[in-house]
C-alpha cells in the first residue's frame, strides 16, 4: 500500500479526514478566545445571570460554537479532538491565571456595585449589572434593606459577595478591587483611622 492509501484507510478507521484534524484544533481554540472575548466585552454576570432569553443565547452560541469546531459533516473524532482541544486549553489558561497580570488581562476585575446602601452607578453600567440583580444578592445574603450592606462586590467569575453593615474590613480583601475606596473611604475602617489620627494629636 502506498502512503496515499495508507492515510485514506486511517481517515476511514478514524472518521475523519486527517487533513481536517489540524482545522478542528484551530476552530477549538479559535471559539475559545472568542468566548473569552465576549465574556470581557459583555461582563462576567452573563455567565451567571441568565434569565430565559440569556439561556437562549447560550444554548444557540454553544451549538454554534460546536458546529464550527466539528465542522460538516460531524464526526466522533472531530468531536473528541474539539473536546479535548478546548480541555487542554483551559488547562494552559488555568496555569496561566497564576500570573497576577495575566489575570488582569483575561478577567474582569472585581468591582463595588454598591457601597453603604447607595448604588454606584459609574460602575454599576458598563458591568451590566442590574438593580434586581443586587436585589436579588441582598435577599439571599439576609439583608432587609439597602443599608444593611456595607458593600456587594460584582467578583471575576460573575457572582455577588455580600459583606454587611458594621463588618470590619481588612483593606487587602479589596486590594484588587475596583472601586474599593468608596466602601473604605467611609467604612468602619475610615473611622478608625480618623480617631486613631485623632488620639495622637491629642497625645502631642
Amino acid at each position: 500500500m502506498t502512503w496515499a492509501e495508507y492515510l485514506d484507510l486511517a481517515g476511514e478507521v478514524l472518521g475523519i479526514e486527517l487533513w481536517r484534524i489540524p482545522l478542528v484544533v484551530v476552530s477549538a481554540v479559535g471559539i475559545y478566545f472568542a468566548f473569552l472575548l465576549l465574556v470581557r466585552l459583555f461582563g462576567s454576570r452573563i455567565l451567571t445571570g441568565l434569565a430565559g432569553f440569556d439561556i437562549v443565547m447560550v444554548i444557540m452560541f454553544g451549538a454554534v460554537a460546536g458546529r464550527v469546531v466539528i465542522g460538516h459533516p460531524p464526526s466522533l473524532a472531530a468531536g473528541v479532538i474539539g473536546l479535548a482541544t478546548l480541555m487542554a486549553t483551559a488547562a494552559l489558561f488555568a496555569l496561566l491565571r497564576r500570573n497576577v497580570d495575566t489575570v488582569r488581562i483575561i478577567d474582569s476585575p472585581p468591582t463595588v456595585v454598591l457601597a453603604h446602601g447607595e448604588i454606584l452607578e459609574e460602575y454599576v453600567w458598563p458591568t451590566h449589572v442590574t438593580r434586581e440583580d443586587i436585589v436579588v444578592a441582598l435577599r439571599s445574603a439576609g439583608c432587609a434593606s439597602f443599608d444593611q450592606a456595607q458593600c456587594v462586590v460584582l467578583e471575576s467569575n460573575g457572582t455577588l459577595s455580600v459583606i454587611r453593615a458594621g463588618t470590619r474590613i481588612e483593606p487587602a480583601l479589596l486590594w484588587d478591587v475596583r472601586g474599593a475606596e468608596e466602601v473604605l473611604e467611609s467604612g468602619p475602617e475610615a473611622a478608625d483611622r480618623d480617631g486613631s489620627a485623632e488620639d495622637r494629636s491629642r497625645e502631642d
